[in-house]
């Protein structure tokens, strides 16, 4: 089998083991997290694996992410809360979708396309308590509940929860997280007098599931701390595993002379004759450009800096005048655990003032996911078997 010049590595047992330590801390039931293919880790095998760790259920942000979940047999609940105008809520009835509801005119399609398909669709009131993104605004809640109650009522919807995002849950002492917990309280107890009252209620995100049980009601709805990133670094990993590996394999070695550029605009200068190595990979795989003269990495146990402009598809690193032994086709650890004095996403974050959401995330589909689970590797051809 021909070697992949660029893998993710996934653990799969390291995600099964975070949802244990979100399950505890909150003492609830778990939404597991897989929009944006699962954090850049693979939706479909991701979501299969915390289904069987025990997860009750999974989120989304967009309607297609659920379907393509539905089309590769997933078949537990899922709720998608982002739509544009236009959105396939035909598409979402017809596949069972917990849609998450932001206005009227959103409740208005979902009951045309429930009636249309002669079933009644599942909804969770989606409530603005103090984000000021999506979710239902203060000023039309009253006539929005009003009209998902009716909806209710007349068998075109069942409302099934309740939810809100929170504007600042990182901060688990900002009295902002109590504050919108009682606006949604207060909104489910609205839905409950019009008899319309939701089955469950969500509002945790990683950050509070880990640190305010108090939050939890009955469900928590985790995204980064499922891939071991920790949502509160000053406050520690909490026992959080990350669950991707980066490595590439080295695809040129050679020798650059003293007064050398490298890289686009030669912003590097070799200061001495050198030895480079060339990895193959770049910012369309989720290489900060913005790391260009920063990153680090890792082959055997040294660790290596990369010289020079990070292009669309290499980079650079600097072997020393003696090439420290490394040879094309060597192993080069980009990010990971940590372990051992290797880099990780954070480290990167740190580097260039982003978080690793946002690292982990832009890992691009050239990138060939591999799985672990149970001492196994599977590439991503067959993980999902």
């Amino acid at each position: 089998m021909t070697s992949a010049a660029l893998t993710a590595t996934v653990d799969l047992g390291a995600i099964a083991h975070n949802l244990d330590v979100l399950r505890t801390a909150s003492n609830a039931a778990v939404m597991a997290v897989v929009k944006a293919d699962a954090y850049g880790h693979g939706a479909v095998p991701v979501a299969k694996a915390v289904l069987a760790a025990g997860a009750a259920e999974l989120g989304v942000a967009h309607i297609a992410e659920a379907r393509a979940l539905r089309a590769a047999g997933v078949d537990a609940p899922i709720t998608a809360w982002l739509h544009a105008p236009g959105a396939d809520f035909e598409g979402a009835v017809a596949d069972h979708i917990d849609i998450a509801l932001s206005s009227a005119r959103q409740l208005d399609a979902v009951v045309a396309a429930a009636r249309a398909a002669g079933v009644t669709a599942r909804v969770t009131a989606k409530v603005d308590t103090g984000l000021n993104r999506s979710g239902v605004a203060t000023d039309e809640w009253d006539d929005f509940a009003e009209k998902i109650a009716k909806a209710h009522a007349e068998g075109a919807v069942t409302v099934r929860a309740v939810m809100c995002h929170l504007a600042r849950g990182d901060e688990p002492d900002h009295p902002l997280n109590s504050e919108q917990a009682a606006r949604l309280d207060a909104a489910a107890a609205d839905l409950a007098r019009l008899g319309a009252a939701p089955e469950i209620m969500h509002m945790a995100n990683s950050p509070a599931a880990l640190t305010r049980p108090d939050l939890a009601r009955d469900m928590v709805r985790p995204g980064i701390a499922l891939y071991g990133r920790t949502p509160v670094p000053e406050l520690g990993d909490f026992g959080l595993i990350p669950a991707m590996t980066l490595t590439a394999r080295v695809a040129l070695v050679k020798k650059v002379a003293a007064g050398t550029g490298v890289s686009y605009s030669h912003t590097w200068i070799a200061p001495r004759d050198t030895v480079v190595a060339v990895v193959p990979a770049g910012y369309a795989d989720g290489v900060p450009r913005l790391l260009s003269g920063r990153i680090r990495v890792r082959i055997g146990d040294r660790l290596f800096d990369g010289i020079g402009r990070i292009c669309m598809d290499q980079f650079v690193i600097d072997l020393g005048p003696d090439g420290a032994g490394v040879r094309e086709g060597d192993e080069v650890e980009l990010f990971g655990t940590g372990a051992r004095g290797g880099i990780t996403a954070k480290d990167w974050a740190d580097a260039i003032g982003t978080i690793d959401y946002e690292i982990v995330s832009q890992v691009g589909n050239r990138v060939v996911r591999r799985y672990l689970h149970a001492g196994a590797a599977r590439d991503e051809a067959v993980a999902d078997e």
